[in-house]
């Protein structure tokens, strides 16, 4: 089996380690908040034998775990969302380190169908002006960046496809709720809505997973929906 480094033992970090052996992986390292401040467990002594890590950990974490986890030459997965603002610090850092990350604003598979099945929407009514598009997301109470990065890759990939009218965005915090997002185009005739609903994190867990194993031994930047899953 391989070695598994989570980075950020959240919700999502337990739930990664409770799959990982489905996977292939065995978890030889944990690291929080409590003992990785400032990226003070990213050491060589702590990441030796590790194959690839996973980091589920704070928007504001990212550029400094990504920065520490590549300079080990350790390939990695972020699952954590909110930190695009610096995806140019991060392509740098795994390019002069040469090697691996992939990273997604969602790491559902379906998801991942859903992004396709939106910008084929998009590309559909794009030449139809009678169609106004909206956009919307809830999730729980705890997320910490809205809209959601999912959300925002939606509307990107919708106007890569050709809709360039305006697209109303929004988004809501309540509860548990673990995700839903929906598209919708309006007419005077008639209303599609497409929307996805997340039943619990597991998804997002076995996508991360997933792209564990694929990128490990590999090198470059990746998006999951770049790879075969």
């Amino acid at each position: 089996m391989r070695n598994l480094a989570i980075v950020g033992y959240g919700k999502m970090g337990k739930l990664i380690e409770q799959l990982a052996p489905e996977y292939g992986f065995q978890v030889a390292l944990k690291l929080d908040e409590f003992n990785n401040p400032e990226g003070a467990g990213l050491t060589a002594a702590n990441f030796q034998g590790v194959d690839v890590a996973i980091e589920f950990s704070i928007p504001a974490a990212v550029p400094g775990n990504v920065e520490g986890i590549a300079a080990l030459g350790v390939p990695l997965v972020v699952g954590t969302t909110g930190w695009l603002e610096h995806i140019d610090r991060v392509k740098r850092t795994i390019e002069a380190h040469n090697t691996g990350l992939v990273w997604s604003p969602n790491f559902s598979i379906g998801v991942n169908v859903f992004f396709r099945l939106v910008a084929e929407a998009a590309r559909l009514l794009a030449a139809e002006p009678a169609y106004g598009a909206w956009a919307w997301e809830i999730h729980h109470a705890a997320k910490k960046d809205a809209p959601s990065g999912t959300l925002l890759k939606l509307v990107e990939e919708m106007k890569k496809a050709g809709y360039a009218r305006n697209i109303d965005v929004g988004s809501n915090r309540a509860g548990t709720i673990p995700g839903t997002h929906e598209i919708g185009f309006d007419s005077g005739a008639d209303t599609i809505t497409l929307r996805h609903t997340a039943r619990s994190r597991e998804g997002f867990a076995r996508g991360a997973l997933k792209a564990a194993q694929w990128i490990a031994g590999k090198k470059g930047f990746y998006e999951f929906s770049e790879i075969e899953f």
